[in-house]
């Protein structure tokens, strides 16, 4: 069955039970363009106190929505499928990076966000890193995206633009092809392309940067400005690739100014997960050309690193920017990369049929007007398996399987996960464990 059979099947095309402005039949549907950064931490963009500079990131939080409380997921492939999707990756068996030669993939039934777009009329495109399966046969373009450009996997030498195994991953359409550049300027360059293109209507844009992760390859323009602010040589590396990228993000919304765009389209940005602490130099990996990195990047004050169950892995950057419909906010209110399916077909004019089972909600209200949201329930597991987590409310349960050890937080008090108190609300920690095991079952 094609997704386009997929999607009118499983896509309500009512307008009812939207908001306000989705409901406005008057209203033309926006532009979507979804940004992406990859491992950038919580303390590695301008706007949270950082010494790296991202002069664009910066404007778009101060002339827009800061989501101060956004989660996503452990690790790349999670946060993606979740938000592809609207549903916890587990769901689907994924809980960690699709790693090497791996024939796992999000399942082709798996009604997606670009399948909802296109439903109600959008043209779909994603420029950058996929990493939901890494065979051609599992690309983009299985999955709702009318086109596709950049790489497969989920890291590649960002020159020869080969996995770090050597296998092929730069594509066009979901075929190989080999080009020369840099891949973010590569990446860059076709999305600009997409936008440019003359189209009878709205789009959606996926731009997924493979920056900051490493291999960091970044010419020495972008090293040199952090030469006296970093010692460590790995993390003047990291901030060039962070600062490589807020130039790269520039030139998209000069071609949405140019060719006058900019106020009919939604910027969205993001990173999929906090930042990797340090990296070994790994023989086996890129010949060994790369590395070591013992510096990379920095989540503080929050705690722990990729792959982690932590806020310094769940919790990242996050905004919204559109001129003249959005005023310049923060929202402290709780939001997830599950939420942004059910929000993006709801700004399509478009309701989601509740078959699909999402799991996100619909967070415009917040996000335009400052509403407060209903609870949600968040629910993470790492890669391994080993430890899981529940957040409902202002209270996170965190639990080991190979210790048994049980934390409880109070989000709201202690951000920064210091103070367990699993030992002084028992009836807490027994009504998320109940939370906890609920959510397990849904997992396959």
């Amino acid at each position: 069955m094609s997704h386009l059979l997929r999607s009118a099947g499983l896509i309500i095309l009512s307008l009812g039970g939207l908001t306000s402005w989705a409901a406005d039949r008057e209203t033309p549907s926006p532009n979507i363009l979804v940004i992406v950064s990859d491992n950038q931490g919580w303390q590695d963009i301008g706007y949270n106190n950082s010494k790296i500079a991202t002069p664009t990131l910066d404007h778009l939080m101060t002339t827009g929505v800061r989501l101060n409380h956004f989660y996503v997921y452990s690790m790349c492939s999670p946060t993606r499928v979740g938000f592809i999707s609207g549903r916890a990756p587990s769901r689907y068996g994924i809980h960690g990076a699709i790693g090497q030669r791996s024939r796992q993939a999000l399942p082709p039934t798996t009604v997606t966000i670009a399948d909802s777009l296109k439903a109600q009329g959008y043209e779909t495109g994603i420029r950058g890193k996929w990493h939901l399966g890494l065979r051609p046969e599992v690309g983009p373009l299985q999955y709702g995206f009318d086109s596709s450009y950049g790489y497969l996997h989920g890291q590649i030498d960002k020159l020869t633009h080969l996995y770090k195994n050597g296998d092929r991953s730069w594509h066009r359409n979901d075929k190989f092809i080999d080009e020369e550049g840099h891949s973010l300027d590569l990446i860059t360059a076709d999305a600009i392309q997409f936008i440019k293109t003359k189209r009878n209507k709205p789009f959606f844009l996926y731009v997924p940067y493979g920056a900051p992760h490493p291999p960091l390859q970044d010419a020495a323009k972008w090293v040199k400005p952090y030469e006296k602010v970093f010692d460590s040589r790995s993390r003047q590396l990291y901030a060039a690739s962070v600062s490589h990228m807020d130039y790269g993000i520039r030139q998209l919304i000069r071609a949405l100014e140019e060719t006058d765009q900019r106020k009919n389209t939604l910027i969205v940005f993001f990173s999929d997960n906090g930042a990797v602490e340090e990296i070994p130099r790994q023989q086996k990996n890129y010949e060994g050309r790369f590395g070591p990195y013992p510096v990379l990047g920095n989540n503080g004050p929050l705690r722990g690193w990729i792959g982690d169950v932590y806020d310094g892995c769940l919790r990242t950057p996050a905004l919204v920017n559109w001129p003249g419909v959005l005023k310049p906010k923060v929202v402290d209110q709780v939001t997830s990369v599950l939420d942004w399916h059910p929000t993006l077909a709801a700004l399509a004019k478009g309701r989601i049929d509740p078959s699909l089972r999402l799991e996100g909600r619909n967070i415009w209200s917040a996000i335009a007007d400052g509403e407060q949201l209903k609870p949600t329930t968040l629910y993470w597991r790492n890669s391994n398996g080993r430890r899981q987590a529940v957040r409902q409310n202002n209270w996170k349960l965190v639990f080991d399987n190979r210790t048994q050890m049980v934390e409880l937080f109070d989000m709201q008090n202690d951000p920064q996960e210091k103070n367990n108190l699993a030992h002084t609300h028992p009836e807490r920690v027994k009504q998320l464990q109940t939370v906890l095991a609920a959510q397990l079952a849904l997992d396959p």
